[in-house]
């Protein structure tokens, strides 16, 4: 099903999307409705995540040693070490 929707944005809204379209080399229109959908794409997978936690855990535990090494940061954090530079990991 499609739905057809006409939005009226206030001037200084206006002129922040002319200027990003302008500098995105996109007509307004189509920036934004790609920033619309790409926001209701985000809302939906966000809600989908909401209503299914124990999916997340499920991912979350299926990553081998991750238990262990977040424990052992923890416990490096305790103990006083600053932990790992970007470099080092």
């Amino acid at each position: 099903m499609a739905l057809r929707l006409n939005l009226t944005i206030d001037d200084e809204h206006a002129a922040v999307l002319i200027d990003l379209a302008e500098r995105t080399h996109m007509q307004p229109g189509t920036l934004a409705r790609s920033m619309l959908l790409t926001t209701l794409e985000s809302t939906a997978a966000r809600n989908e995540a909401a209503k299914a936690p124990s999916d997340v855990v499920a991912l979350l535990n299926s990553i081998p040693g991750a238990l262990e090494d977040h424990r052992a940061g923890l416990q490096e954090i305790a103990d006083g070490h600053a932990g790992h530079s970007i470099d080092e990991i």
